[in-house]
């Protein structure tokens, strides 16, 4: 079963592409990215590439913009890059990425397929439109390279994966959760009120959403420090904070889980001794 959906968003200025795949039963997870007065932020799975080229074919795209590497959001870049000669944006840290190719685990590779290695361009302070400015902001956590675009006239934040949900119950091995609360507090200091996401789009209510998000990283980040003080090793404190989703943690062999939650969280407090 494949979804494929359009959506539109803020009086029809953003469109939204909902893609998800699944080859048996319902895709795992679906994947949005958006166009912006001919401004393409991420491109989505390389699992749904025809789907993603055939609802483009008749949308003006001047280029476009990555917020981080990872599969989903960098999927289709180089078949843009190539079918329609557009220019494609990135951290520094996205084009190294990019540039060399990454590895992904099997469950990646069935839920959203492989991202071809390209040459991206560096992103510049902001990017304009005919309409409308983009700034990116670095926001690391969910990956080194991850940024979102803030279109402040507007209230827009294109968030990438910053946001997911507001209460999110598992994290990548790789993610790291001081970090992720760093920067979604960064994020709350600017001006804007529609969060597009890749997985949850909140157009209204967003800035509380995100609020509602990081109130409980801070939540759960403080638990870990104040058990780790008590004593609690990493598996008494897993065992603790748990209510693993055991799905997801087979599905991906344990490289997304609740227990990454709290191992990144001790991590943190180990380095520093203090939150």
């Amino acid at each position: 079963m494949h979804i494929c959906r359009v959506h539109t968003f803020a009086d029809g200025e953003v469109t939204g592409f909902e893609l998800g795949y699944g080859p048996v039963g319902s895709p795992l997870m679906n994947t949005y990215f958006y166009l912006v007065d001919g401004l393409l932020i991420d491109t989505g799975q390389s699992n749904m590439r025809k789907s993603c080229l055939q609802l483009l074919q008749d949308k003006q795209i001047n280029c476009v913009l990555l917020t981080h590497h990872h599969e989903d959001h960098s999927g289709n870049a180089l078949a843009l890059q190539k079918s329609r000669n557009l220019p494609v944006y990135g951290h520094s840290l996205t084009a190294e990425k990019l540039r060399k190719g990454f590895r992904i685990l099997p469950y990646q590779r069935y839920t959203w397929g492989k991202a071809d290695p390209l040459e991206i361009e560096i992103l510049p302070p902001q990017k304009e439109t005919e309409r409308f400015c983009f700034i990116p902001v670095h926001t690391p956590g969910h990956s080194k390279d991850h940024t979102v675009f803030l279109e402040k006239e507007m209230g827009w934040l294109f968030s990438g994966d910053l946001f997911m949900g507001s209460r999110i119950r598992y994290f990548r091995a790789d993610e790291d959760m001081k970090e992720t609360i760093e920067s979604l507090q960064k994020v709350l200091s600017l001006d804007f009120e529609a969060v597009f996401c890749s997985m949850s789009p909140q157009p209204v209510n967003g800035k509380e959403m995100l609020r509602k998000k990081v109130n409980y990283l801070e939540e759960f980040y403080g638990e870990v420090g104040k058990l780790y003080k008590e004593g609690y090793d990493e598996k008494g404190i897993i065992r603790h904070l748990g209510e693993e989703a055991k799905l997801v943690k087979f599905i991906t062999f344990g490289n997304v889980s609740r227990a990454n939650m709290v191992r990144s969280a001790l991590r943190s407090w180990k380095v520093n001794g203090h939150g």
